[in-house]
């Protein structure tokens, strides 16, 4: 650890080293600005040891059998059960068995001070360390404070909640064993993913969702095709019912979920996939004349409103809650906090400036790796038509593609891009399909940079690969 001082002053203090701290850094000191961080928990953050890295190195395995069972040649030899201890192991060595050395190094290593323990503000451009010895830190920014702290899972208020030891993602992500029965209560990504991942381990799955289907924020024939494979692989999924109450039997017992229709759900174990709520009900919000564990309202730059230094970066502002998404918002950030203090004057004009997070509004990619994998970016069919634009839906069927054939018999898979008719450029795109999360990033492309349909005509995909959908919606658009 970078060695630190009771009363020290810095250009910019962090608070979180999770990646969205950690780019803040990273940009800060690119610039030259002094730079520390602090941080309660692990360096890296929940994406690193609790969410992004561990649930796909679960997830993996479960996809590649299943891509491989549509493979005549190969799926004799993979009909067997996966090696779960093979798999909870590579999970581990992903997480680096939870363990932040090298993340710290690598901070360490731009040269930001870090400080371990509870960070909170005590006043403008001044924050306090509590370490874990008790020993008290007072840190002053000459420049920026950026509050970079994330969510965490939220668990409902339900009778007898407390005596049920609930799965959280967390918990859902680092288990050391396969239970026998998982409940999952909520249809979301974390839900639909680790449905997956257990699934494919073993475990009989039943998923509670009050709603009308998995997915609910992307197109709705997302949600189907991906409920439709659950349930050929096993999975119980019900819509329209929430649990009422839960309990344990003894404590080490089955759980039993009592369910608004009358039914009642037992399992070893049951995971709440329910939302998040922002990290910021101890972070000295109340000193500066925030609200305690409220999301922060931020414009463009990420700056705070009602403020000229503070910063809100990532999941804390609810613009997207995404790692990818709020390292894009650090990097836009860190630019903002740089130019600032040298002076200069930001690109406040430009939508698409180095100092404007307009993807958070307009281009947000997505990729939920279950199978079959969804992927998004941009507004939905619902979103665009709620937000006045005149649009053109263009569906087409994934598994007419010629390379859709070749990655898999009896490949199943739609996309859909919706067209704003007055501009004639793309407003958002969908994929459902084995495979395409690889091809999410030229629809991203193709929305971030507004490219002219016209223009798309030239970008000749190569055959034969599933990217040879663009041609076939183009098609589509044209005959149309």
């Amino acid at each position: 650890m970078t060695e630190a001082s009771l009363n020290a002053e810095y250009d910019v203090v962090v608070i979180g080293a999770g990646p969205v701290g950690e780019n803040v850094a990273d940009r800060a000191r690119a610039a030259g600005l002094s730079t520390a961080v602090v941080e309660t928990e692990l360096i890296g953050g929940e994406c690193s040891y609790w969410a992004c890295m561990p649930s796909k190195a679960l997830l993996r395995p479960a996809v590649a059998r299943a891509d491989a069972r549509r493979l005549p040649g190969l799926s004799d030899a993979v009909q067997g059960p996966l090696d779960a201890a093979a798999v909870l192991a590579r999970r581990d060595a992903y997480t680096s068995h939870w363990k932040d050395d090298g993340q710290a190094a690598w901070l360490e290593g731009i040269g930001a001070d870090i400080y371990r323990g509870r960070g909170r503000l005590t006043g403008e451009k001044t924050v306090s360390v509590t370490s874990p010895d008790g020993t008290v830190h007072r840190l002053t920014a000459r420049q920026a404070v950026a509050v970079c702290t994330g969510s965490r899972a939220v668990v409902p208020a339900l009778p007898g909640i407390e005596g049920v030891r609930p799965w959280t993602s967390r918990e859902a992500t680092s288990a050391k064993k396969v239970p026998g029965r998982l409940v999952i209560v909520g249809g979301g990504v974390v839900g639909a993913e680790m449905a997956t991942v257990w699934q494919a381990l073993g475990a009989r799955v039943t998923m509670l969702i009050r709603g009308k289907g998995l997915l609910p924020k992307m197109e709705p024939f997302a949600g189907e095709l991906v409920a439709q494979a659950l349930t050929e692989a096993g999975a119980d999924i019900r819509t329209g019912v929430s649990a009422t109450s839960v309990r344990r039997t003894v404590p080490d017992g089955p759980v039993v979920a009592e369910l608004d229709n009358g039914e009642r759900v037992e399992a070893d174990e049951i995971l709440f996939a329910t939302g998040r709520a922002p990290r910021t009900d101890d972070v000295g919000l109340e000193t500066v004349g925030l609200t305690p564990g409220s999301w922060l309202t931020v414009d463009d730059s990420c700056l705070v409103e009602g403020t000229t230094w503070l910063y809100a970066v990532g999941d804390v502002n609810h613009r997207a809650l995404l790692t990818h998404q709020g390292k894009y918002q650090a990097r836009i950030a860190g630019a903002v906090i740089a130019a600032r203090a040298a002076g200069v004057p930001l690109l406040e004009t430009d939508r698409w400036g180095a100092h404007a997070a307009t993807a958070d509004h307009a281009a947000v990619p997505q990729v939920v790796f279950t199978d079959p994998e969804a992927g998004s970016v941009g507004l939905t069919l619902a979103e665009a038509e709620q937000a006045g634009h005149r649009v053109r839906v263009v569906d087409y069927d994934l598994a007419a593609v010629a390379g859709s054939g070749l990655y898999a018999d009896g490949y199943r898979g739609r996309a859909r891009m919706i067209v704003d008719l007055d501009r004639e450029i793309l407003l958002g795109v969908t994929f459902v399909g084995p495979g395409i999360g690889e091809l999410l990033h030229s629809a991203t492309i193709a929305v971030a940079g507004e490219v002219p349909i016209g223009r798309l005509w030239h970008a000749v995909p190569a055959y034969p690969t599933i990217s040879e959908a663009w041609l076939r919606l183009l098609e589509a658009y044209r005959d149309a």
